[in-house]
Formats: structure tokens, sequence, C-alpha cells
């Protein structure tokens, strides 16, 4: 169904891409949506939305959360915990399997990400002013890293909280010198998304990191970063994140060296400091 949209999304007209957005980042609700919800949550007319539906090729609402009602079941059954296993895997060891398919994640990911926009998002964290990460689940943790490890090289980030206060809360002080990197994966966060959009609409500029070009945080983003996290369980592999990860942070330590320096330095007198080891 997103594929649906996708391709249909150029020949829609300009006042209804919003509505296309909105089903694109919540379609796992439709289903327990009505017309007038949708109304409601989008501020788009009844009129409009069958419209809308109908240029997919639906007679209207109706049928078109029938046709996502039917895909998500689908989706649902054919869901396993172990998608990506085949016979011919299960003769090998865990290890070596596992090991191998991160390998052909790593090797996917070279191909996906495009090196201008590798190095335009390079840019970016060095010319903002500050620089927020942000992710829900195992995302929370890919972004306390990404934020522990642009630390390290001197620049100044920090990963956005989602317990006491919301991403709203914490954007809401963002400015369009700061930056946003965002990790989004299946099952997306609405909340991520929404947060990402929020941001792109208070003029700051948000850089993602998904597992595809078509995922939804990709509509509110300057620059996305293609990651493969395909795994053996249902859950997502970290192995081409990680690499990505320390290649951002590798790479803005070499293209501000001296900064670089400047903040081990004082890392170093720091711990001295404080009898403190450097692990």
């Amino acid at each position: 169904m997103k594929e649906l949209i996708l391709s249909n999304y150029d020949k829609i007209p300009k006042k209804q891409k919003k509505l296309a957005d909105y089903f694109l980042e919540n379609l796992d609700a439709i289903p327990f949506l009505n017309i007038y919800e949708i109304s409601e949550a989008t501020r788009y007319s009844v009129a409009s939305i069958v419209r809308f539906t109908q240029r997919l090729g639906f007679s209207g609402y109706s049928e078109f959360k029938s046709e996502v009602t039917k895909s998500l079941q689908k989706s649902l059954k054919k869901l396993e915990i172990f998608p990506s296993i085949k016979a011919e895997q299960l003769k090998e060891h865990t290890l070596i399997a596992v090991a191998n398919q991160d390998i052909k994640n790593i090797n996917e990911t070279l191909q996906l990400i495009n090196k201008d926009t590798f190095d335009s998002v390079i840019d970016l964290i060095l010319k903002s002013e500050r620089v927020f990460t942000m992710g829900l689940g195992i995302s929370y943790l890919l972004s306390q890293i990404l934020s522990y490890q642009l630390n390290q090289v001197g620049v100044d980030a920090s990963f956005l909280r989602n317990d006491t206060t919301s991403f709203y809360d914490q954007i809401l002080f963002a400015k369009n010198k700061d930056l946003i990197i965002a990790f989004s994966f299946p099952p997306y966060s609405v909340d991520t998304i929404e947060a990402a959009k929020f941001a792109k609409e208070r003029k700051v500029p948000v850089v993602s990191i998904t597992n595809k070009p078509s995922a939804p945080i990709t509509f509110h983003s300057k620059y996305s970063l293609i990651v493969r996290s395909e795994n053996m369980l249902f859950t997502n592999s970290f192995s081409a994140i990680s690499v990505l990860i320390n290649a951002i942070a590798t790479e803005c330590a070499k293209r501000d060296k001296k900064r670089s320096e400047k903040i081990l330095k004082e890392f170093n007198l720091i711990m001295e400091k404080y009898n403190q080891v450097i692990t």
C-alpha cells in the first residue's frame, strides 16, 4: 500500500501531499480509524479524503481502508521469528550465518549510500551550532552512541530524551542553525516521524538514518542515509549502522582535526585531574 501511494506521489496535487504523508506515516492505524477521525486528524474535509483515495484507484475511503486491513493481515500472518533463515543456512553454524548476513548488510550499505550525500551530511554536522540525535526503542540507543561519538571528536551533540519530556518540548528550543539526526527503522515509530515533521516545519534541518528511500521519515529529511539492517530475527541488525556511525565520527575528526585534538586533550586533562583511566 505504501508503494501504491509513493508511485502516485508526484501526481498528487500539492494541496493533498500532506494527506498522502499522513497515510504513509499512519497506515498501521487506518484499520482502526473512520473517515471522520482521519478528517479531524489531518484537517482535510471528508470529500478531500474520498477524492484522494479515488486517485489511488479505489471507490472511496471504505474500500481503501479494507485493502489496507487485508494488507496488514497478510503481513502479520507472514511474520516469523526467523524470516531470513533458509534451509541451506540451517546447515551453517549460527555464528557463521549471522556474520555472513551482517557482512552482506555492510556491503549493500556501501552500495546504497550516496557518497555526495554522506559528504553533505558531514558538512552540515560541522556547520551546525548543536547536533541533536533522536530515536525510540533500539534507535534510542543508537542515537546515544552517535551523540557520544560526535562529542569525542569535538562536535556539540546530545540525544533527545522521550521520558519526562517529549521530543516536541526539546525541539521547540532548537534553532535553524542546529541539526537533528533521526534514526528510524521498522517498526517505524510514529513519534519519531512526527517529531521530524515538527522540526522541518520549524526550519530545523533533519538528517535521517533509515533502511530504505521510501521510509516515512525521508519525507521530512533534508538528507537520508540508507542502511541495510536485515536480520535473521525480526529485529534490526546493528552492524552496518555501527559502521555508518563510526564513519560519520571519523570523517568529522578528519575534516576538523584541530577541534578533535583540542577536545581530546581537554578530556585527557580532566581524566588525569580526577585520577580516572580512559578506556
